[in-house]
C-alpha cells in the first residue's frame, strides 16, 4: 500500500468516526423528546417497514447481535416493540414496532425532516444525494473485503 493510500484510508476513517459522533449527538437530541435513545430509534427504524429477526437487524446496522438483543428486549419491555413468531425460523422471533413505537418514531419525524432540509441546503440536493451514494458504496466495498489477512510478521 502506498503512503497516499494509507493517508486516504486514515482521512476516510477519521471522517467517518467524526460523522458517527456527530450523528449520534444529533440523533440523541432528536430522539429524547420522543422518549427514545438514538439506539432505540435505530432499532425501531430497522423494523418499521417489516419485522426482522435480531440477527437481521444487527447485520443491517453493522453491530453485534447481542447489542441489538439487549435493545430489542428493552423496547419490548416498554411496549414499543413486540416479538412475533418467525415462519422461517422457529427460535429466531421477529421484532416489530407496536403502535406506541410507531407513535414515538412519528414524534421524531418533524425534527428529522428539518435536519434533512438543513443538510440539503448546506450541501445542495445533488451533493447530498452523491454523499449518500458514496457512503453506501464505501460500506459495500468494506463488506466485500472480508476479514483482514493475518499479519505475516506476527
Amino acid at each position: 500500500m502506498s503512503r497516499v493510500e494509507q493517508d486516504l484510508l486514515s482521512r476516510t476513517a477519521l471522517g467517518v468516526f467524526r460523522l458517527n459522533g456527530q450523528f449520534l449527538t444529533v440523533s440523541e437530541e432528536l430522539a429524547k423528546p420522543a422518549g427514545l435513545t438514538a439506539a432505540w430509534w435505530q432499532v425501531l427504524g430497522a423494523v418499521l417497514h417489516e419485522p426482522l429477526p435480531v440477527a437481521g437487524i444487527a447485520r443491517a446496522m453493522g453491530i453485534t447481535r447481542q447489542s441489538v438483543q439487549r435493545i430489542a428486549d428493552l423496547l419490548a419491555e416498554r411496549g414499543l416493540a413486540a416479538y412475533e413468531p418467525n415462519p422461517a425460523h422457529r427460535r429466531a422471533k421477529l421484532l416489530r414496532p407496536t403502535d406506541d413505537g410507531r407513535a414515538a418514531i412519528a414524534r421524531i419525524d418533524p425534527g428529522h425532516a428539518a435536519l434533512a432540509a438543513r443538510l440539503a441546503e448546506a450541501l445542495g440536493p445533488e451533493q447530498f444525494a452523491e454523499t449518500a451514494r458514496i457512503l453506501e458504496q464505501l460500506s459495500q466495498a468494506m463488506d466485500s473485503l472480508g476479514p483482514l489477512p493475518p499479519d505475516p510478521d506476527l
